[in-house]
């Protein structure tokens, strides 16, 4: 036993979603149309990220050609921009063959899955200390990772199981609900008190850490694929996705599978130390080629991802 003093979470005030505002909403989210880019695509300069992002899109298309796997790993911010229907579209279409993310994107998803609507006022919110009490969401995912954990399930893989299974109201918007009607691997990479749902006292660490450890090595086996023109692209996640990364990259090296030339992106709304090492450089030292893109989600990852699938169709 600890001789440390833990707090008590029992008498947590809690409190209905029904009774939170939420900043963003599914009648925001981003449209899946049909629009003509390749011949903006074609028309920009050859030069810099022009002709960095034209490379990426042509890496991309090779790899779907060949049966490569396409890998998306995500921050939160992601989700909450609006941007879920782009990357359904492109599951649904067999180019995206595997997810992964950090423990933020679960509870933005399962918000948005079960109530249409996600992201509280923070600020407001911490003043008072109800950040983050929301009872639905935290306890909602507590028991399903719990279960998940009875059964053998990854993390990822548990809620997106749940989501299916009850027919959540908003699924057609849900990345982990889509993922697992889809059969595509989502990881959910969890930091123990980085999110929400840790605040509960109905948070169980053990079944948490084992469905998070379990997804850790699904992500790892999903990496072996990647070998000789595999793409992973990461969406927004700053630390928790990029160490995941290279701990990931030397687990399959190690193990003896090939892992070379294969390429890498990140999209992000900052230059970041972590994702720019860890992403874009180290890993593709041995062959392959880095990038990276700055901008705002809700313009970059909609402009790559709508010309990925326009040139995939005109390939």
């Amino acid at each position: 036993m600890s001789i440390f003093k833990e707090i008590n979470l029992v008498n947590l005030h809690k409190y209905s979603i029904k009774e939170r505002k939420s900043k963003v909403n599914v009648k925001d989210f981003g449209k899946v149309k049909s629009v003509e880019l390749g011949t903006f695509m074609s028309s920009l300069p050859n030069i810099l990220q022009a002709k960095e992002m034209n490379e990426l899109l042509d890496k991309c298309v090779f790899a779907y050609q060949n049966d490569k796997p396409i890998i998306v790993a995500l921050g939160g911010h992601v989700i909450k921009c609006g941007l879920s229907p782009f990357i359904i579209d492109l599951i649904e279409m067999g180019v995206i063959k595997g997810l992964a993310a950090n423990g933020s994107v679960t509870i933005h998803d399962f918000e948005i899955a079960m109530f249409g609507e996600t992201s509280e006022d923070v600020a407001t919110a911490l003043e008072d200390g109800s950040f983050g009490m929301v009872r639905e969401t935290c306890d909602g995912i507590n028991t399903i990772i719990k279960n998940g954990a009875e059964n053998n399930l990854g993390y990822g893989e548990a809620i997106g199981k749940y989501l299916q299974k009850a027919e959540a109201p908003f699924n057609r918007y849900s990345l982990l609900a889509n993922a697992y009607k889809n059969k595509v691997p989502f990881t959910i990479h969890v930091a123990l008190g980085t999110d929400i749902n840790h605040q509960h006292e109905t948070a169980n660490g053990a079944a948490i850490g084992d469905c998070s450890m379990r997804d850790f090595r699904i992500f790892c086996q999903n990496l072996t694929g990647l070998d000789e023109g595999g793409v992973f692209l990461n969406f927004g996640s700053a630390v928790v996705m990029p160490e995941v990364f290279l701990k990931a990259v030397t687990v399959v090296r190690n193990l003896g599978y090939p892992l070379n030339n294969f390429y890498t992106a990140v999209f992000d709304m900052n230059v970041h130390y972590r994702p720019r090492t860890n992403i874009v450089h180290r890993p593709t030292l041995s062959g392959g080629k880095g990038y990276y893109f700055v901008g705002h989600h809700e313009i970059m990852i909609p402009l790559f991802l709508l010309s990925l699938k326009e040139r995939i169709k005109n390939a």
